[in-house]
């Protein structure tokens, strides 16, 4: 019976043991209490006898989880309420992890009881998992905290970092504090924060509590920060200020957050974090440059920076896809649309190409992003007329500096190019997404007038507007400076070779000999000269292009005096005439009238018009028309030039007569409008008329080939005429322009076509 009471003894002490093991003030109070310690260590002993060791670890960490469930943690949530108030905040969930932290230490001291317990009893039963029961209430707080957590607490949490944050960055302060508002030096905010820190580091709660919320306010506060000191300011370099701002400012505050996270993954985090936000400054920046690309394009040079940065970032991030799609969804909206002038197409088109060149010297990237600008540009009708007189225009242009260094024109991308032309040294790979098929080389070195030329593909269409743009200065412009257009063509041949430009050349040459002509003529004892000077610009037609056609009968005495010098020129030249163009020239004129005297420059036909009205002071308009051969309505427009300046003017509908007197001291206000109407018309035919002419030219080789051979197939026709009419300044006529060409001539009755084959009917 002894052994019975003496369990009974034992059992009695066990059920002290409990309160004494759940309550860490009692625990302590067991090295004042002699007695209490006794009958502590009596229980011990007999626990371990019995093996009730693991019952009562159970027991004490069951009733741990239950006040962290019921107490601990709706305590510490309960301070997590939304408030308005940044600062407010910031207090908030300092008094929340102090509250915290005072309730897991007496827990804390509990379980180190709980450690004496087990060495007492040698208990080796793990609690979840874990060797050290210290390390076991941690990871109870964490779950308990996870399992219950508040909505808002994120915002409070993100005000208390976010305000450190700001106190941290010495840019956002001056030197005041933004909690307390006290000057820094006598702050204590920046104590409380590093205290609520090594506390959550100590309760291993860093990471799991405010990690992600931590994560997520530096990449928006790095995202913002980029924005504020690089939205549309292009002229600077920002990548390395950013990157010593990231290091200097956000990774030195995460490592103060960090260090009190307990063994080398403090380290291992702030790395991490390190790698992750480097990245992520280039991924940001990239993509605010990328919206911000056409807008740098455009103000190239002066964006060359920008463009630097760019290239550094694209490499190190994967952002390359986005950008192409992004700048082509640029130009369309904003460039390749109607309302923008093909000349701001072209500039934009230009800066382009340099710029995109910077950031991809493979040129890969800029044959992408240009495709949809070469197919717009294609469809305008000025573009060629836009990029040829930007190429002899005065002034500093871009196309005009590039004509000056003088390289070759590049024109099919699959030509061989001398590839040991380029620096092995230097030399690097083309991107994966290249296209094998195409030369990379061409890639590497055309210039921007081989990129325009290869718009359309062609050399002779350039050279072939330069003709049309020389012939229109060199008839509009009577004192045309022929050095310089000497300079201009000297630098096309070095781009366009010899042969592509020698009509031009002969052009040139017609304004010497006529110059020349002119003054053998007027020394001619033979030749008489009336009332009217005259000096004529003497061109070879074949060499010329077409000019424009208008009918007029000029005034008998320009008649007159025209017929005596044609007479000079055939005594000179012998067999050779003159076929006289009686709408193009310029005429120097004097108009005396009662009140005033004027001396002005008109063309032909407005010379002609007051030379009628010399003969007779008032002319119907109708009447007028038949004596010069002029249309009513082109008749009415040139009288309006004399309107203008008050020398006509009309008495009734359709009747003129000349104004002796001005009554009207302003009727003059419009002479700049008509005089610029005048001065931009072109001597020259249209380009769809001179295009016409070619194709009727084709087409009497067409004639001949089928009267001698009968019958031909499209394909045989366009070899035929590839070998003997596209010659000279002509430009080819591809398969589908002459396919077009002849059904309108079958359409016409004038050609046949069966089973593929084209006839003339008989």
């Amino acid at each position: 019976m002894t052994s019975a009471v003496d369990y009974k003894g034992a059992w009695n002490s066990i059920k002290k043991v409990f309160p004494i093991l759940e309550d860490a003030y009692t625990l302590y109070q067991l090295e004042d209490e002699p007695l209490l310690k006794n009958e502590f260590c009596e229980a011990i002993d007999f626990i371990k006898n019995i093996g009730l060791s693991k019952t009562i670890q159970d027991l004490i960490v069951s009733k741990i989880e239950q006040r962290l469930r019921d107490e601990v943690a709706p305590e510490f949530w309960s301070y997590f309420k939304k408030s308005e108030n940044d600062n407010k905040g910031f207090k908030q969930f300092y008094n929340a992890v102090k509250s915290l932290y005072d309730c897991y230490k007496q827990l804390d001291h509990t379980i180190s009881k709980l450690e004496l317990f087990r060495q007492a009893t040698q208990l080796e039963a793990l609690v979840y998992n874990e060797k050290c029961v210290h390390d076991a209430l941690r990871l109870i707080l964490k779950a308990t905290l996870l399992s219950q957590l508040n909505l808002d607490y994120q915002i409070v949490v993100m005000n208390f970092y976010e305000t450190a944050l700001k106190m941290e960055d010495a840019e956002e302060n001056d030197g005041q504090c933004i909690i307390c508002l006290q000057e820094s030096l006598h702050c204590n905010c920046l104590h409380l924060f590093q205290e609520t820190n090594r506390k959550l580091g100590d309760m291993t709660l860093l990471e799991p509590l405010v990690g992600q919320t931590l994560t997520n306010l530096i990449y928006s506060y790095v995202h913002a920060h980029i924005q504020k000191i690089c939205k549309d300011s292009f002229d600077s370099s920002f990548i390395s200020v950013l990157e010593k701002w990231l290091q200097n400012v956000v990774i030195n505050w995460l490592r103060k957050i960090y260090c009190y996270t307990s063994g080398p993954n403090s380290e291992f985090l702030v790395d991490m974090f390190d790698k992750k936000l480097v990245n992520y400054l280039y991924n940001s920046y990239t993509k605010i440059r990328i919206d911000q690309l056409f807008n740098i394009i455009i103000e190239y040079p002066e964006s060359l920076p920008a463009l630097e940065d760019l290239r550094v970032c694209l490499p190190r991030t994967d952002l390359k896809p986005l950008l192409t799609k992004k700048l082509q969804k640029a130009m369309e909206t904003r460039l390749l649309h109607p309302g923008v002038s093909t000349p701001d197409v072209l500039t934009a088109y230009i800066a382009a190409i340099r710029s995109l060149r910077v950031l991809d010297p493979t040129g890969l990237l800029l044959e992408t992003v240009t495709q949809p600008v070469h197919q717009y540009l294609r469809s305008r009708e000025d573009t060629v007329r836009c990029v040829v007189s930007s190429l002899t225009e005065e002034g500093p242009n871009d196309l005009a500096e590039e004509l000056v260094r003088g390289e070759a024109v590049q024109v099919d991308e699959n030509t061989p190019v001398d590839e040991d032309s380029e620096n092995w040294e230097t030399w690097v790979p083309d991107p994966i997404d290249a296209i094998p098929s195409k030369s990379s080389v061409y890639r590497r070195t055309s210039d921007i007038i081989s990129m325009l030329v290869n718009v359309y593909g062609s050399k002779e269409l350039f050279v072939n507007e330069y003709r049309t743009l020389l012939a229109d200065r060199l008839l509009t412009q009577y004192s045309c400076d022929t050095e310089k257009e000497i300079r201009y063509l000297e630098l096309l041949k070095l781009r366009f070779g010899d042969s592509q430009l020698h009509y031009c050349e002969v052009m040139l040459k017609d304004i010497a000999d006529s110059k020349r002509i002119n003054q053998h003529i007027k020394q001619d004892p033979e030749y008489t000269e009336s009332d009217v000077p005259m000096s004529a610009m003497i061109v070879s037609a074949q060499f010329w292009p077409p000019f424009k056609e208008e009918k007029l009968e000029l005034h008998d005495q320009l008649v007159t005096q025209m017929k005596s010098y044609t007479s000079a020129f055939e005594t000179l030249k012998g067999s050779r005439t003159l076929c006289w163009k009686n709408h193009l020239g310029v005429v120097d004129i004097e108009i005396e009238l009662a009140d005033r005297t004027l001396n002005l420059s008109v063309s032909p036909i407005q010379a002609t018009i007051m030379m009628y009205f010399q003969d007779k002071h008032t002319w119907e308009l109708e009447e007028l028309s038949k004596v010069m051969q002029c249309p009513p309505t082109i008749l009415r427009r040139k009288i309006g030039f004399w309107q203008s300046h008050g020398i006509l003017t009309e008495t009734k509908a359709d009747v003129f007569c000349v104004q002796e007197d001005l009554e009207n001291k302003d009727s003059n206000i419009q002479e700049d409008i008509f005089v610029e109407d005048y001065e931009s018309e072109s001597a020259m035919a249209s380009a769809q008329d001179q295009r016409e002419e070619e194709l009727q030219t084709f087409w009497s080789y067409i004639v001949g080939m089928l009267m001698n051979l009968d019958t031909l197939p499209l394909d045989r026709i366009h070899q035929m005429l590839k070998m003997f009419a596209f010659q000279g300044p002509t430009i080819e006529c591809s398969l589908q322009e002459l396919k077009v060409f002849l059904d309108r001539k079958v359409r016409e009755h004038q050609l046949i076509y069966s089973n593929g084959y084209y006839k003339l009917p008989k």
